[in-house]
């Protein structure tokens, strides 16, 4: 007969609070975004007000009068000594060039506010838009939106379904079963673009061609991918040929209908987006140069100030002086821990909004610091190898939190708005000994590709030996690899008679 027994166990556990929830969920939301959120903050929150606050403005009055009596006494003694002194120093105050870097906006009137043409929705709010076009409840939608928040840039869902569970119960206090999650996992797999929230390539391919019309050729592509997969991601097209049964014609049909698909689903997004004109990007920050220098700016102009009501503060106050001489203590306590939990939570809120800022402002403060050659020429080969560890490093803050801090969010330039993954790349050694961008590696191999011989198009190894002749030792498994990043196909398909 099995006994029952009790033990202790110690453990290690980390737990996050309620105000470094909130900061982790506003530090991904982007500048639109956050401004929806704001929105509906305070049609929820009662206690919460839009407008500058009353005890900020106050405490800056009092700064500007102390600083202004300061200002005066220096000005009374210049004009004693003479007048011409007093007129260089309030020369030289207009003239006033405000320091490197500002998080006030910008130092353009207008340039919160200002929209850059960019195409499209970010996939994640084309994405989102999608999940109220589903039958899932209201509790589902929130989970699948949340789902989306875990697909990486390339669009692969990563996680499995068990990690996801834990995951949401860990962050969001959420408990779904592993059916139930599976269950909304496959319908964001329905979503367009095709293949999305793939966990593997394979899938994603598979997924693209169910999509398709079911010609001879894509039947074929299906059983290649489904059958021979392995064989062929190497390659071994004869063996796979043989294995399969398949002729040359035929198998050449096939592996065309597969090397027109997109091996991360984003692309095919970025295509459509890119061919779009259906809305605009509002930059989260904004990098320009000035007299050689860079100033970067955390672009807010469009958020509404908020602040905690200073009438709830002081009706909770009197409620807490009359408490003892109230009729029905009872409901006046109800009324005093309704208005306290607001303010509480009306606080948190505030708070989170602010470390944001001041998080994204040191993101891309960093950001700008670590790419300044390329921020003031403009010349894609001037990025120099970037990851998130080197970013988090620079700013003191765990790799998550800069992931979270770039993901979705844009930069404008003087060279147009880009995204902030834009600047993170791989490092490798030239034949000098010095650090290179993969990105450089991948724009080199482009402009061989695009300058072959399209009758004798460059093999695999002969890519190799052009780029160990530019000073790149990159193996041939590596050129294959960035080959399909940059999805281009191999050699024998390039050619053109």
């Amino acid at each position: 007969m099995a006994s029952l027994s009790l033990t202790q166990q110690q453990k290690l556990q980390t737990k996050l609070t309620p105000a470094q929830l909130q900061v982790i969920r506003m530090l991904e939301l982007p500048t639109v975004e956050l401004q929806q959120r704001i929105v509906e903050e305070l049609q929820q929150n009662p206690v919460l007000e839009e407008g500058p606050d009353p005890e900020e403005l106050e405490r800056e009055r009092l700064e500007h009068e102390d600083e202004d009596d300061e200002a005066y006494g220096e000005l009374e003694d210049s004009y004693r000594e003479a007048e011409q002194d007093r007129r260089d120093y309030d020369a030289a105050d207009d003239d006033y060039e405000p320091i490197l870097y500002s998080n006030n906006g910008g130092y353009e009137a207008d340039a919160g506010s200002r929209e850059i043409p960019y195409g499209g929705d970010s996939l994640i709010d084309y994405l989102k838009s999608q999940v109220y076009l589903t039958k899932m409840t209201k509790p589902q939608r929130h989970i699948a939106k949340w789902v989306l928040g875990n697909i990486d840039e390339d669009g692969y869902l990563r996680r499995t379904t068990e990690q996801l569970v834990d995951d949401l119960a860990f962050q969001e206090g959420l408990s779904v079963s592993d059916e139930q999650m599976a269950d909304i996992v496959r319908q964001i797999k329905e979503f367009d673009p095709p293949g999305i929230a793939s966990a593997t390539l394979q899938e994603c391919l598979l997924t693209q061609l169910d999509q398709k019309e079911q010609t001879e050729s894509v039947q074929h592509a299906k059983i290649i991918l489904t059958r021979g997969f392995k064989a062929f991601s190497k390659r071994n097209y004869d063996k796979l040929m043989q294995q399969l049964g398949m002729d040359e014609e035929t198998f050449r049909a096939a592996v065309n209908e597969i090397t027109r698909l997109n091996q991360s689903p984003t692309n095919a997004f970025e295509a459509n987006a890119m061919d779009s004109s259906r809305s605009a990007i509002i930059p989260d920050f904004e990098v320009t140069q000035q007299d050689g220098k860079l100033r970067v700016s955390l672009l807010t102009g469009d958020l509404p100030e908020i602040h905690v009501s200073e009438d709830y503060k002081l009706m909770l106050d009197q409620m807490k002086d009359q408490l003892q001489h109230s009729r029905d203590k009872q409901r006046d306590r109800e009324a005093m821990s309704f208005i306290r939990t607001n303010i509480s939570q009306a606080s948190l809120f505030i708070d989170a909004i602010r470390q944001r800022n001041i998080t994204l402002l040191q993101t891309i403060r960093a950001i700008a610091k670590y790419q300044e050659d390329f921020f003031l020429e403009g010349d894609e080969s001037l990025i120099r190898p970037m990851g998130l560890q080197d970013i988090a490093q620079e700013v003191g803050v765990d790799v998550s939190t800069i992931s979270r801090a770039c993901n979705n969010k844009y930069v404008q330039t003087d060279f147009g708005v880009l995204p902030l993954k834009f600047f993170f790349s791989e490092m490798m050694l030239n034949t000098e000994g010095e650090e290179v961008s993969t990105r450089a590696i991948k724009g080199l191999m482009r402009q061989l590709v695009d300058e072959e011989d399209k009758t004798s198009p460059l093999s695999d190894d002969q890519l190799v030996e052009q780029l160990r002749q530019h000073g790149y030792n990159v193996a041939r498994r590596t050129v294959a690899k960035y080959r399909d990043m940059l999805d281009i196909p191999v050699a024998r398909l390039r050619r053109k008679i």
